[in-house]
């Protein structure tokens, strides 16, 4: 997994999955650049990231800005997209439309536009998730994304090759998405969840960070999506 002397990007990596991917991708020798639409969460990730980081600011809903920003960076070795904010439970009788929308915005046509504008020499791993494997009640837009995400990493993988295109599907993991819940809410469901998955417990973000950095190193591999979840979707 040496990634000595090659430039990633994180998209989304100034928290959670991003930055434990970040951090662990400049601990392996490469030079890392994050991204955020907020300079505090920049500043932030700046403070724990290796020497030698940078950080940029973006708003990846916004397709000018992403393109502005990649046609400053040049050519890059690796885009990783981690990007998206929490997904809520939306029942169809009652979902809001253009709530779903814009979920859609950032998990997929954010991770689309940051692939159309990057110019990538060696890999780009995007993000989806096990809601599209085992969904349940108002999960529906959720799922939505997740199995778009999927297919358009096959896709790409045909149309970009050389450029290989991953995907990484994390169950749930104990980071900052969920901390709109209160702290007991959030720590009884790592519980349950935990207590009925095969792992035996719910992810950290550096167990979901390996499988970016084997998306990055392994160069056999392309159009493939890899499922880190505790076994969750046996459950």
């Amino acid at each position: 997994m040496d990634l000595q002397g090659q430039h990633v990007v994180v998209l989304g990596g100034t928290s959670g999955i991003g930055l434990a991917t970040a951090t662990a991708a400049a601990r392996r020798g490469a030079t890392v650049t994050v991204a955020s639409s907020r300079s505090t969460s920049v500043d932030k990730a700046l403070a724990v990231l290796p020497a030698g980081a940078t950080g940029r600011l973006a708003d990846l809903g916004r397709p000018g800005e992403v393109r502005a920003l990649f046609d400053d960076l040049g050519e890059i070795d690796h885009l990783v997209y981690t990007a998206g904010e929490p997904l809520d439970l939306m029942p169809v009788a009652t979902l809001d439309l253009a709530a779903a929308r814009d979920f859609f915005t950032l998990r997929y046509f954010g991770a689309l536009s940051a692939v159309q504008a990057a110019r990538v020499r060696r890999s780009i791993t995007l993000t989806t998730g096990v809601a599209k494997d085992r969904p349940g009640a108002g999960w529906a837009v959720a799922a939505s994304i997740c199995g778009a995400v999927q297919a358009l990493t096959k896709a790409l993988a045909v149309e970009l090759a050389p450029v290989r295109v991953n995907a990484v599907s994390p169950g749930v993991v104990r980071s900052p998405l969920w901390s709109r819940m209160g702290e007991d809410e959030r720590e009884r469901m790592y519980r349950d969840i935990g207590g009925h998955i095969p792992a035996g417990r719910v992810g950290e973000v550096e167990d979901i960070a390996e499988a970016y950095l084997f998306c990055m190193t392994q160069s056999f591999a392309t159009g493939t999506v890899i499922t880190v979840d505790g076994g969750s979707v046996l459950a």
